[in-house]
């Protein structure tokens, strides 16, 4: 299975299609409601960002540029010197970021979402314009997905709870389907597509 390193190139984007397999490899950020909302209206929508939250500003646009951020709530451990590890780390339903994924993933530079579920058009527009894809994570395979966690590098955000903070994370090896890619094509269209037609053929023998 090939695999991508963060951060991601514009071509290597472009070169995925829905459907393809690969591992990712770097530094990616979990993000789930509370940091989305927290990004949209202290950055993205703001005319100057203030001068409090201009040093974690300047730090997510520097991680996140070129990269992933993961649609994440974590089960995580601390050691008694202080460092964190990830237990679990499946992905969480990424529809709920709909309302502010575009907006991240052009303001950011993301080149990937992961999560689970698929999202909308809003999203996959960004996809094409950016270019960036989403990625598909396996749903309850959080303690296998852990163990892909090399390390973690930092936590940002921590009190909006463990599993709406952003964790900064080095992950290897981390399996993911492309199932939103940069042409306009979504997996999840698709499927509910051949839904909705099997449905109404299915109605009309009844």
């Amino acid at each position: 299975m090939p695999s991508l390193t963060v951060p991601i190139a514009d071509e290597e984007i472009r070169a995925l299609h829905a459907g393809d397999t690969v591992y990712l490899n770097g530094v990616i950020v979990t993000g789930r409601d509370a940091a989305h909302k927290f990004m949209v209206e202290k950055y993205v929508k703001v005319a100057e960002v203030d001068a409090a939250e201009r040093p974690l500003h300047d730090e997510l646009k520097r991680l996140l540029n070129g990269s992933v951020i993961y649609h994440c709530g974590p089960v995580v451990r601390q050691h008694e010197d202080g460092t964190w590890e990830f237990v679990a780390a499946g992905p969480t339903t990424s529809i709920r970021e709909e309302v502010y994924q575009a907006d991240v993933i052009r303001y950011f530079n993301l080149k990937g979402v992961i999560g689970k579920g698929g999202m909308g058009a809003n999203t996959l527009r960004a996809c094409q314009e950016q270019p960036a894809v989403y990625f598909h994570a396996i749903g309850g395979a959080a303690t296998l997905i852990a163990q892909t966690v090399r390390r973690v590098l930092a936590v940002h955000k921590l009190e909006f709870g463990v599993p709406e903070a952003m964790w900064v994370i080095e992950v290897e090896n981390f399996p993911v389907v492309v199932t939103m890619d940069s042409h306009g094509v979504s997996i999840h269209d698709q499927v509910e597509a051949r839904s909705k037609a099997k449905l109404a053929e299915l109605l009309a023998l009844a």
